[in-house]
């Protein structure tokens, strides 16, 4: 798989990345995750998954590796992985700011609690720096939405200023109808007169498409594009999606499209695969490789939704 620069990082990503966000813990929002992973879903079952989804994936090309605090124990399974396998050349991702507190009940009320707080940071950073040690090359802020205030946290911002001093780099993700501001504003912080965040991982499909203009904006101004969220937490992917007649007119896979779709901006370095079997992650790899022709791309245009909807509708997503 062809890899590329992220932004002006100097660190080489797979255009194909994996999300280990549905293989960390038991419940996800993902659609289809009942028929996907059937009700057997201990840790040491989700453990054993994740490795071979891993497995599938490297084998498929993929370089880029995400997780984050909040995913459940998903460093710690990518962790034992890196240990056994030591690939040589994965670029692995993780992000501070939420808390898992589902304790790998299916049933639990909460599942995770949003903290970006600096001891939430400090915390965090030494539990990931634990489980991934000098494998982790990028830490972002997880959902740095403006409402937060994160970017105006004095305390937050010194304390990241030291860890890329440390030899990090850092980045932010995005959720919420108003990602572009919060990518403007992100984009806008320096230390030494040098951007703070070197990349932006942010939600776009062909559902949500808002934040665009401003991701392309970011990857001008030399930052590293992430995008996640690009099959809309398996909506895109299902039999009934609005991608089923694309894909069957190209001879493909509504998963390939939606991936497909997001790959075709230039402004796009990596789009995160959140694959939970095998043959998702292989079917999802073979995206690099579909060119959608211009009247699928303009037909898929007419799919976009009012952001404060879709967001909307995504809130209303159970954990399953």
């Amino acid at each position: 798989m062809l890899r590329r620069p992220l932004g002006e990082t100097g660190l080489a990503a797979s255009r194909i990345g994996l999300g280990l966000a549905a293989l960390g813990r038991p419940v996800y929002i993902d659609v289809g995750r009942e028929c996907d992973l059937g009700k057997e879903r201990t840790r040491t079952t989700m453990e054993a998954r994740c490795r071979e989804v891993l497995d599938a994936a490297y084998a498929a090309g993929i370089r880029y590796l995400d997780v984050a605090r909040s995913y459940g124990d998903a460093e710690a399974f990518l962790g034992a992985w890196l240990e056994v396998r030591d690939p040589p050349d994965v670029l692995v991702g993780s992000k501070w700011g939420y808390t898992y507190v589902g304790g790998w009940r299916v049933d639990a009320d909460v599942q995770e609690v949003k903290d970006l707080s600096v001891d939430a940071l400090r915390r965090q950073i030494a539990e990931s720096r634990r489980l991934l040690g000098d494998r982790l090359s990028l830490y972002q802020i997880h959902s740095a939405t403006i409402e937060s205030g994160v970017f105006d946290d004095h305390e937050v911002l010194e304390e990241l200023r030291s860890l890329r001093e440390s030899g990090l780099f850092l980045g932010f993700s995005t959720s919420g109808p108003k990602q572009a501001e919060a990518i403007a504003r992100g984009i806008q912080e320096r230390v030494d007169g040098e951007p703070l965040f070197s990349t932006v991982q942010s939600t776009w499909n062909v559902l949500e498409p808002s934040a665009g203009p401003a991701l392309a904006e970011a990857h001008a101004e030399g930052r590293g594009v992430l995008i996640k969220e690009a099959m809309a937490n398996g909506r895109l992917a299902a039999p009934e999606g609005p991608l089923v007649r694309i894909a069957g007119r190209l001879g493909t896979t509504p998963d390939r499209v939606a991936l497909a779709a997001a790959l075709a901006h230039p402004w796009v370095d990596v789009v995160l695969s959140g694959a939970v079997t095998v043959d998702q992650v292989r079917s999802n790899a073979v995206a690099v490789d579909l060119t959608l022709p211009a009247d699928a791309l303009s037909e898929m245009d007419a799919f976009a939704q009012p952001p404060e909807r879709y967001w909307t509708d995504r809130a209303a997503l159970p954990w399953r």
